[in-house]
């Protein structure tokens, strides 16, 4: 078990049952407004760096990725797509911790994105029709036409949308943060490689240990 302040004294081999368990916590304690907050860093093949805030809604830590849901046409699923290595944070300052995340990312299966496409509000799956993400818009009236709109074709029988799904995110490299006294933070950082499994995901290397200076 971890203690407050600090990382185990001898790493754990595998760090994801560890980042599932500060997750948990972070969700129990309830003093994160939403705990499940992840920063999302993408690029463009020439390196043009973009970032924001999207939802990590799954995290399986065996065999190690994390699950989010976008529109797949926005700039951060443009971008996925010329550029599928991406970096994540989650940032619990309630609980003194971050996590940071570097992988590769993969689409999810169809199946999974229809489930939980159809777990969400009426209101959020008709939105997702209703929006062309990070396109133009010349008033934020339009937009309210279009959600109108869709929801009166839809009614409540409302399909997940073909360009919207979720993307695992698989891991090679993980980095445990845990606030220390007077900035003497501990600090450790997990790495792997991914061998490329077909559309599914990868076939993952043992996890190799390290702290660092904080």
């Amino acid at each position: 078990m971890f203690q407050k302040g600090s990382l185990p004294a001898s790493l754990p081999a595998d760090p994801m049952p560890l980042f599932a368990e500060w997750l948990a916590y972070a969700r129990e304690q309830k003093a994160q407004r939403n705990p499940d907050s992840m920063a999302l860093a993408t690029s463009t093949p020439d390196g043009q760096p973009a970032a924001r805030i999207v939802l990590l809604k799954r995290l399986v830590a065996d065999p190690g990725y994390v699950v989010f849901y976008t529109n797949y046409d926005s700039r951060k699923g443009r971008e996925i797509a010329a550029n599928p290595r991406v970096a994540g944070l989650v940032h619990w300052d309630a609980q003194g911790r971050q996590v940071r995340l570097e992988g590769r990312v993969v689409k999810s299966p169809a199946a999974e994105s229809d489930e939980y496409f159809a777990s969400r509000a009426l209101d959020s799956r008709i939105g997702a029709w209703a929006s062309l993400q990070s396109e133009p818009l010349s008033s934020r009236a339009t937009l309210l036409r279009r959600v109108a709109e869709q929801a009166a074709r839809f009614g409540t029988k409302v399909p997940r949308p073909p360009h919207w799904g979720g993307y695992r995110l698989w891991l090679d490299a993980v980095e445990l943060w845990n606030e220390g006294a007077f900035r003497v933070h501990d600090r450790a950082r997990w790495t792997r490689s991914l061998a490329p499994d077909g559309d599914a995901g990868f076939i993952a290397g043992p996890w190799a240990a390290t702290r660092l200076y904080p």
